[in-house]
């Protein structure tokens, strides 16, 4: 125990260092615009292997993206093969990845456990159990031990982040996205951080980074942000941040996700990932976080439909966004990195995103790939 505590409060004061935002002049040598912002970007693609022909082999390769997403089920096709088939060969995908990478390539998967595990019993992988029943145990040490479990199965397999915890707070047991599909610790903010804790703890125990989403709090929704808006301005509670603060203030966060919901208590005009007031004012300001923030994908509906890529992307690098993910899970676009450089690239040159912006973005991304040595 007295091991685990060392290790939260080096990763604590890790979290804090990442992100005192730096000077236009204080860039790493060699490291061009272009390539600054392809750290920003984590994408999604098809295939159980990958060569030296793959798109996206490609584009890691050249600097255009600095994490991939995986998933085991293609949405967009409506098919079971996508990145993961079984143990072995997604050791070897994971491998290729990095073998392509010039510097440590972020490797995500959502495996929250329960209904959102991409990493399947059935494809050989260690079972798994949802965050609602740990919460219901009331066992902190029990949600320890399953945590180890996956954060070890993670490290075998080359992954190097989980999108998890869930730290939302149940407010709605009919939420589509978060109550039914039990991904809440509980309805009470104290044990959800409590739960969330154990989680971060037992991952950086085995060298994995973790995320809590979805900020500034998904649980008292009654829509699905992937499929379009979704407003929780009469549903949401300021309760719903007590988890972020609580573990804000003891073992730090490596990132936090954002949340597509639209909340016109915090922001009348953007919802949370295209919000200044809400990443920026909010969670950046009065709520202190200086790490990563990351958003979730891009291409769900709640950002497709109702804004274009342009204003996607200006909007939530001008809020503290630091990596964007394009899951091409939903939608599949694999000249997405490309596409998206170039729109940022030119918002840059014409003004409207300042340089300073990105540059902090990178050292953001540079010391959190620093943990992962």
């Amino acid at each position: 125990m007295a091991g685990r505590i060392r290790k939260i409060l080096l990763f604590a004061l890790m979290a804090n260092l990442v992100a005192f935002p730096c000077s236009a002049g204080s860039l790493e040598k060699g490291s061009g615009l272009r390539e600054k912002i392809g750290q920003m970007l984590m994408v999604g693609f098809r295939g159980l292997d990958v060569d030296e022909d793959s798109w996206v082999v490609e584009d890691i390769h050249k600097g255009r993206i600095g994490g991939v997403i995986l998933y085991d089920y293609d949405v967009a096709r409506n098919s079971s093969r996508r990145n993961i088939e079984s143990p072995r060969q997604l050791k070897a995908l994971t491998s290729e990845l990095q073998t392509a990478s010039k510097r440590p390539l972020l490797i995500a998967v959502d495996q929250e456990g329960g209904q959102v595990a991409r990493l399947k019993e059935k494809n050989g992988f260690p079972s798994t159990v949802s965050q609602a029943w740990l919460g219901r145990q009331k066992d902190p040490d029990l949600t320890g031990t399953y945590a180890s479990k996956t954060a070890k199965t993670l490290a075998r397999m080359g992954i190097n982040i989980n999108l998890a915890p869930v730290v939302d707070v149940s407010l709605n047991p009919e939420n589509p996205v978060i109550g039914r599909l039990e991904r809440s610790f509980s309805s009470d903010p104290e044990l959800v951080a409590r739960h969330a804790k154990e989680v971060i703890a037992s991952h950086r125990e085995k060298g994995v980074l973790t995320a809590l989403k979805h900020f500034p709090g998904h649980g008292s929704s009654s829509r699905d942000t992937h499929q379009g808006f979704t407003d929780v301005t009469h549903t949401w509670s300021p309760k719903e941040l007590d988890p972020y603060r609580e573990i804000f203030a003891t073992v730090g966060a490596d990132m936090v996700m954002t949340a597509h919901v639209f909340n016109s208590r915090l922001d009348p005009e953007w919802p949370a990932t295209l919000s200044s007031r809400i990443l920026g004012d909010l969670l950046r300001g009065k709520m202190d976080y200086q790490g990563v923030i990351i958003s979730d994908d891009m291409q769900m509906g709640a950002i497709r439909k109702e804004h274009s890529l342009e204003t996607a992307l200006e909007r939530t690098i001008l809020a503290g966004t630091d990596i964007i993910v394009f899951g091409n899970n939903l939608v599949y676009e694999p000249g997405i990195a490309q596409k998206a450089i170039t729109i940022i690239t030119d918002l840059v040159h014409k003004g409207r995103i300042p340089a300073w912006r990105i540059n902090t973005s990178y050292e953001r991304i540079s010391q959190l790939k620093n943990k992962l040595d």
